[in-house]
């Protein structure tokens, strides 16, 4: 049986990851702040994911890392909270899975490297669409920039260790309340977007649901070729009832486009996902489509 290290453990992927992977037949060491009691986990480690000696703990018997832990926005913490907090984590929690042989890690990146939704020049845009692993970022704000070192950090540890580390750029994630934690925090957030779909624009209406992270990063252990990788993961479709063409045409209406989108196709490049690691969304909103402009 392998074990897998899950650090933030009792975040919202987190919970549903330690299901997952103890239903998959692994055994799970959870690595939490504190431990909040009813984690899918056989072994739970209480302490801080930037301390080295915890980590060194946790890792006992691991042979796989999903590192999970983070402050997950700017405005949670001090700017060097956030920044220094989540870059040291990463750094700690890979370089010391590294010294102890581990050879495959997960790290929770997220579409905020990209810097759109938390710059400080509103609105932002892509440089072209759809969006992939290449578009540069604008990153500004302490937690985008954490995700841009984290990437990086992740690139080091490959040459450092020869560890192939994915890092999994989220976009939002929730459930849509038929999980077995209850998580509902995409029902009012489709239902919020639907009426106001501006307020996903920089986020360009990409959306997972939370099992479906979970999955990711369970073949995200096993990639189809070594090194250190980023890939996005999303829905296959947009979490509006809009047409795609019409949102962009409302919020992106200058940037350029390498194709057309079908009907409510999201305006992302998958083919990573589907060709590293096997990844494609199935847990989907059900929505009808509309005219935006009616």
């Amino acid at each position: 049986m392998r074990r897998v290290l899950i650090t933030g453990a009792a975040g919202l992927i987190g919970r549903t990851a330690c299901r997952h992977f103890a239903e998959a037949g692994y055994g799970v060491t959870a690595l939490v702040l504190d431990d909040p009691g009813g984690l899918a986990a056989d072994r739970v480690v209480v302490g801080d994911a930037t301390d080295r000696d915890t980590v060194t703990a946790a890792l006992d018997g691991a042979d796989a890392v999903v590192h999970l832990a983070a402050l997950p926005a700017p405005e949670l913490g001090s700017p060097e909270a956030v920044f220094a907090g989540n870059t040291a984590a990463t750094f700690t929690v890979l370089d010391a899975a590294g010294e102890r042989g581990v050879r495959n890690a997960v790290i929770a990146s997220s579409i905020n490297a990209l810097g759109y939704r938390y710059g400080r020049q509103q609105p932002a845009h892509p440089e072209y669409l759809p969006l992939d692993e290449r578009v540069p970022s604008r990153a500004a704000d302490p937690y985008s920039l954490s995700k841009v070192v984290d990437e990086l950090t992740a690139q080091a540890m490959h040459r450092r260790h020869g560890m192939d580390v994915v890092a999994l750029r989220f976009p939002m994630i929730g459930g849509f309340g038929d999980d077995a934690v209850g998580d509902d925090r995409l029902v009012g957030y489709l239902e919020k977007i639907a009426a106001d779909p501006g307020h996903a624009a920089p986020d360009l209406w990409l959306y997972l649901e939370t099992r479906d992270a979970a999955r990711a990063a369970e073949l995200a252990l096993r990639p189809t070729r070594p090194g250190a990788h980023t890939v996005f993961v999303a829905a296959p479709e947009n979490s509006t009832p809009y047409p795609t063409e019409q949102l962009l045409a409302a919020f992106h209406p200058d940037v350029p486009r390498r194709r057309a989108f079908s009907g409510r196709e999201a305006p992302v490049d998958l083919t990573a996902a589907r060709e590293l690691i096997g990844f494609t969304a199935t847990r989907l909103a059900r929505l009808s489509e509309e005219d935006l402009f009616r």
